[in-house]
């Protein structure tokens, strides 16, 4: 009989649990492509997001709603072979489980068979619960993701912080624990008012991970593109800048026109 060795250094859903158990807090990113995905990866990143985003910041899509499955599939099977150590969440896009469990199922199958990714994430609460649990019930796990939903755009009408009001706030409440119950492993909170997130966080028992809800849930995700300034166009309050990596390849690739034009590239070490 073979055995699997397991690496130690891999991050698992379990080890997620332990982060929260010890009060250490988790890092999230986001990434599209196999360069990105070894180089977050290779920075310790616990947790890798193959998200939905990609409709936004790699196919130019003004919401997350035009990107389809075989679109996630792709970048997520292209951004798996770069990691080795993070746990990789692909998102579930829209139309592939919203009410209708047995395709979201099949969707579901599909992806894990197809990436080799080590989960879902999913947008909703009470809504999409059958789909949640069908989905757990064939053995993936599953990260839930509630307050602002990108997929959910046009009901909303706008990306404004979410449940300010008491009864919504009383629902995400609900919902997070509806997700607990059914299983999920983890929560991602987005754009919620950080008492409450804090207070979401502290009657969980699985991971509840923050964009825009403040520092008192048990770890951050953010968007790669915005984080590093790839994107200059998006600047809400909860996002940090920790580069311009935008103004570098403009002044790298401007550099490289100038000395084509010139005629200094490529010189004479540079030819064969």
């Amino acid at each position: 009989m073979s055995v699997h060795n397991e690496n130690p250094r891999r991050v698992t859903t379990q080890r997620l649990l332990e982060m929260k158990r010890r009060g250490e807090k988790i890092s999230m990113l986001t990434a599209y492509d196999f360069t990105m995905g070894t180089i977050v990866d290779n920075a310790g990143v616990d947790v890798i997001l193959v998200g939905d985003s990609a409709s936004n910041v790699m196919c130019g899509n003004t919401t997350t709603l035009p990107i389809t499955l075989d679109q996630m599939i792709f970048l997520a099977k292209s951004v798996v072979r770069g990691v080795k150590r993070a746990l990789v969440v692909v998102d579930m896009p829209f139309g592939s489980y919203q009410g209708n469990s047995k395709e979201a199922i099949a969707s579901a199958i599909r992806i894990m068979k197809e990436t080799h990714g080590d989960c879902l994430k999913l947008e909703g609460g009470e809504e999409i619960l059958d789909s949640v649990k069908r989905i757990l019930s064939a053995g993936i796990p599953v990260m839930g993701h509630l307050g602002l939903m990108p997929q959910s755009i046009n009901k909303y009408g706008s990306y404004t912080v979410r449940a300010q009001e008491e009864a919504e706030a009383e629902k995400l409440i609900r919902d997070a624990h509806l997700l607990e119950d059914a299983g999920c492993f983890a929560i991602v909170l987005e754009k919620v008012p950080a008492k409450l997130a804090a207070q979401i966080a502290s009657e969980l028992t699985i991971p509840v991970i923050g964009i825009g809800a403040g520092g008192g849930v048990d770890g951050q995700v953010l968007v790669l593109h915005d984080m590093i300034g790839l994107n200059q166009d998006f600047s809400p309050r909860f996002l940090r800048r920790y580069a311009n990596v935008q103004a570098i390849m403009n002044d790298a690739i401007g550099k490289y026109v100038e000395d084509v034009k010139s005629g200094d590239f490529p010189n004479e070490k540079e030819q064969y």
